[in-house]
């Protein structure tokens, strides 16, 4: 998914949170020129090394083209070097180390995890594309028996819902099940996500 038109204000985003992006922006009646979005693949998740050269290119791309632009990612496993890449950059990311702290809000997800740190957390998108990003992806389905490897110390499922969407608690219920864990529904909404959104708007009238 990538905006090629010019605009004010474009958003770097992980492929993850596409459709959320999308919901955000047309809730809050924003343009494509007010806010537009470019995405990295969301398979990167599992090639985190990847991220912050993907990022770096796309922040040079978005210069020609923007005035202003901002990253939609957590740090998703770099190791801080996504963080580097825009310290040099001198561009400004969402707060957190994943979607999950910045759906549920760092203070809740702190509380998940003090609760029970065996949680094992979806959101809509990973839900939604369970039995390809996990199942499959993890090798599940060839070989069943690696479950207790993966999944041996988690004890829930703990999913973060974007959307009430019954369709979708029933995939992450059955995502559950099928990983032997306990289920868990929190409801967050887009969380800290449509904030900073509301942030990158908001820049272009400090302009």
């Amino acid at each position: 998914m990538e905006t090629v038109a010019k605009g004010e204000c474009l958003i770097i985003a992980c492929g993850a949170l596409a459709k959320e992006f999308v919901a955000v922006r047309a809730a809050n009646g924003w343009s494509d020129a007010q806010l537009a979005v470019t995405c990295l693949p969301a398979i990167w998740h599992n090639r985190p090394e990847k991220i912050p050269p993907g990022v770096r290119a796309k922040i040079r791309w978005g210069r020609k083209r923007f005035k202003r632009i901002f990253v939609l990612y957590g740090d998703c496993g770099s190791g801080g070097l996504l963080d580097e890449v825009l310290k040099e950059e001198g561009v400004e990311r969402i707060d957190g180390p994943h979607c999950y702290d910045f759906f549920a809000g760092s203070a809740v997800f702190d509380q998940l995890m003090e609760e029970e740190l065996g949680s094992f957390f979806l959101t809509d998108y990973i839900a939604r594309h369970f039995e390809r990003l996990i199942w499959q992806g993890m090798g599940l389905d060839r070989h069943p028996e690696l479950r207790d490897a993966y999944f041996g110390h988690y004890r829930r499922v703990v999913y973060l819902a974007q959307i009430d969407d019954p369709a979708l608690t029933a995939k992450a219920e059955a995502a559950a099940k099928r990983l032997g864990l306990d289920f868990e529904r929190r409801f967050t909404g887009y969380g800290e996500m449509a904030t900073f959104m509301q942030k990158a708007v908001a820049s272009q009238a400090e302009q």
